[in-house]
C-alpha cells in the first residue's frame, strides 16, 4: 500500500440542535469575542440567531460579519480582518454555506498571522498562525467544514484558493435542523455537489489517494443518493436533512485528502465568469466529464454505481445514466445554454479551465485544450 496522509478536522459535533451548544465550544475553544461570518440571508432567515443567543448565555461577546455573497471577492477578506480587528476578535466562527465558511477560514488565518493573502494562495503557502476557527454549515454541499481549502474570486473572474492544513477548523458543529427548509433547487446543486466530491474523490490520480478517503466516499454516497430526492420533495424531512449533511461532510473530508479534479475545473470557470451557483456549474458538467473519463475509471464508476443508488448495478455507464436522470427528476438545467452561457464563451471557458492544473492534475484522464472544448460542447 502507497504511504499517505489523512487530516481532517479535530473535533466534528453532529445532531439535531446542536447549534445550542455553540456557547460552550466556544468558550472552551473560541475565546471570549468572537466575529460571526454569514450573510445577510441566513440573518433575515432566523437562522444566525439561535446562534447569537447561544454565545450570549455562555458570556461571549458577539459581533456579525454578514457581507459574504456567493463566489466571494477577496476583498471580503480584508473588511472581514478589519472587522475582526476592530472586535479585537479571540475567535472566528463561521455559520452559512460553503462561501461564509470559506471567508472565515481565510480571515482566520490573515487576522491571526498578519500575513499577505496574495502570499497564502496555492498549496502549503500559507503561514499562520489562525485565530481558533469553529464552522457550522447550514448546507449540505460544499463540506468546507471538513476540508483545508478556501476558495475565493480574484480579479473580475478568476477563482484562486488557499490549501493548507491550516484552514481545517478547531470544531466542525453539524445542526440538520440548520438546513430545515433550504430551498429545492439549493437542496438539488448543493446534493449533487456533494456527490461529485465523493465521485471525484474516488477516482482522484492523486498521490495522496487513499483507502480510508475511498471508503469515505462510498458511504458519503450512499446516504446522498439515498436522501437527495426526499430531502427535495419534503425539506422538513429530518432524517433526509441529516443524512444530507452527514453526507456531505465525509464526501468533504474524502476529498480534502484525495483531491477533486476535471468536473471541479470545468465548473469554476462557470461561476467565476457567469455567477452560476458552484454546485449547479458542477451539476452542468458531471455526466460529460464522466463519459470522456470512462475509458480510463470504468472499474472505480462500476464499483461505485450500487453505492449511489442501491437499486443499480455495478455498471460504469449505468451510473453516468443514473445520475443525468437524477439531475432531470431534481429540475436541474440540463444545458449550459439553459442557463445563459452563449455557445461563444465556450473557447474562454475552456481556456480558463486549463488553467486549473492544481485539478486536472488529479484526473483520471489527461485533459487537453480540445478536449475541455468538447466537454463544454457536449454540455452547450
Amino acid at each position: 500500500m502507497a504511504p499517505f496522509v489523512f487530516a481532517t478536522t479535530p473535533r466534528i459535533v453532529f445532531g439535531a440542535g446542536a447549534i445550542a451548544r455553540i456557547g460552550a465550544l466556544a468558550a472552551e475553544r473560541l475565546g471570549p469575542r468572537v466575529l460571526v461570518v454569514t450573510d445577510v440571508g441566513l440573518l433575515r432567515a432566523g437562522l444566525v440567531q439561535p446562534a447569537l443567543d447561544a454565545l450570549a448565555q455562555a458570556g461571549i461577546a458577539a459581533s456579525v460579519f454578514d457581507p459574504v455573497t456567493a463566489d466571494p471577492p477577496e476583498a471580503l477578506v480584508a473588511d472581514g480582518v478589519a472587522a475582526a480587528k476592530a472586535h479585537e476578535a479571540t475567535g472566528i466562527v463561521g455559520l452559512g454555506g460553503g462561501s461564509p465558511l470559506d471567508v472565515a477560514k481565510v480571515i482566520a488565518l490573515v487576522a491571526g498571522s498578519g500575513e499577505a493573502l496574495a502570499e497564502a494562495y496555492g498549496v502549503g503557502l500559507a503561514k499562520g498562525p489562525r485565530l481558533p476557527l469553529l464552522l457550522a454549515p447550514t448546507t449540505a454541499g460544499t463540506g468546507s467544514e471538513v476540508t483545508p481549502i478556501a476558495i475565493l474570486t480574484t480579479g473580475a473572474h478568476e477563482k484562486k484558493g488557499v490549501v493548507s492544513p491550516l484552514l481545517l477548523p478547531d470544531i466542525a458543529l453539524l445542526d440538520p435542523d440548520l438546513t430545515l427548509g433550504l430551498p429545492p433547487a439549493i437542496t438539488a446543486a448543493t446534493g449533487v455537489d456533494a456527490m461529485v466530491h465523493a465521485i471525484e474523490a474516488f477516482t482522484s490520480t492523486s498521490p495522496n489517494a487513499n483507502p480510508v478517503s475511498k471508503a469515505l466516499a462510498r458511504e458519503a454516497l450512499r446516504l446522498l443518493g439515498g436522501a437527495i430526492e426526499r430531502a427535495v420533495a419534503d425539506g422538513g424531512d429530518r432524517a433526509a436533512r441529516a443524512d444530507m449533511l452527514l453526507g456531505s461532510m465525509l464526501a468533504g473530508q474524502a476529498f480534502a485528502n484525495s483531491p477533486v479534479a476535471a468536473v471541479h475545473a470545468l465548473a469554476y470557470p462557470l461561476g467565476g465568469h457567469f455567477g452560476i451557483p458552484h454546485g449547479l456549474s458542477n451539476a452542468l458538467v458531471l455526466t460529460h466529464v464522466m463519459r470522456f473519463n470512462l475509458p480510463a475509471c470504468a472499474d472505480a464508476y462500476a464499483a461505485l454505481a450500487p453505492c449511489a443508488f442501491a437499486d443499480c448495478p455495478e455498471d460504469a455507464q449505468a451510473l453516468v445514466d443514473r445520475l443525468e436522470a437524477l439531475c432531470a427528476r431534481l429540475d436541474l438545467p440540463p444545458r449550459l445554454r439553459d442557463v445563459g452561457v452563449p455557445e461563444n464563451a465556450i473557447g474562454m471557458l475552456a481556456q480558463d479551465a486549463m488553467a486549473q492544473t492544481r485539478l486536472l492534475v488529479n484526473n483520471p484522464r489527461p485533459v487537453t485544450l480540445a478536449d475541455a472544448t468538447a466537454i463544454y460542447r457536449a454540455a452547450w
